[in-house]
């Protein structure tokens, strides 16, 4: 069967992984031959999410290698996790697979129009409703 894109690409924090972050990262594979996923550093997490991570980003990494539908797992700095230009120029993927909260902003506006010039195109999947890191993180305390 031929997917719509060779390489795909999507970032994120991945901390303590829940059956949200694989659903998106397996509607991702399905639309790709290769998915390439970026994890933001643990100074992203600290200086940007202003959050300590539950697990440092090696660790994290590490869980998203492991799972069949990631190809590769890769450390990003926040230089890279924002600028989508860069990560596009790092990574060479076809598409960026992003949450549907940033469809419609200006940023991403603009980084679509950036990416059509170069032949790249941004997905945007909804989050799995119900379940968070920020969710868990509450239950776990209570």
């Amino acid at each position: 069967m031929n997917k719509k894109y060779h390489i795909g690409y999507t970032c994120g924090v991945f901390d303590v992984f829940h059956v949200g972050h694989l659903n998106l990262l397996e509607r991702c594979k399905e639309m790709c031959d290769i998915l390439i996923v970026g994890v933001c550093d643990d100074t992203y997490v600290r200086e940007i999410k202003h959050k300590e991570p539950v697990y440092p980003q090696d660790q994290r990494v590490r869980i998203l290698k492991a799972l069949k539908v990631v190809d590769d797992a890769v450390t990003v700095d926040i230089a890279t996790t924002n600028d989508k230009m860069l990560a596009l120029e790092k990574f060479h993927f076809d598409v960026l697979f992003s949450g549907d909260d940033w469809k419609g902003s200006e940023r991403y506006k603009r980084t679509e129009e950036q990416f059509a010039k170069l032949g790249a195109a941004i997905e945007y999947f909804p989050y799995t409703k119900g379940i968070s890191t920020t969710q868990l993180k509450e239950k776990i305390k209570n």
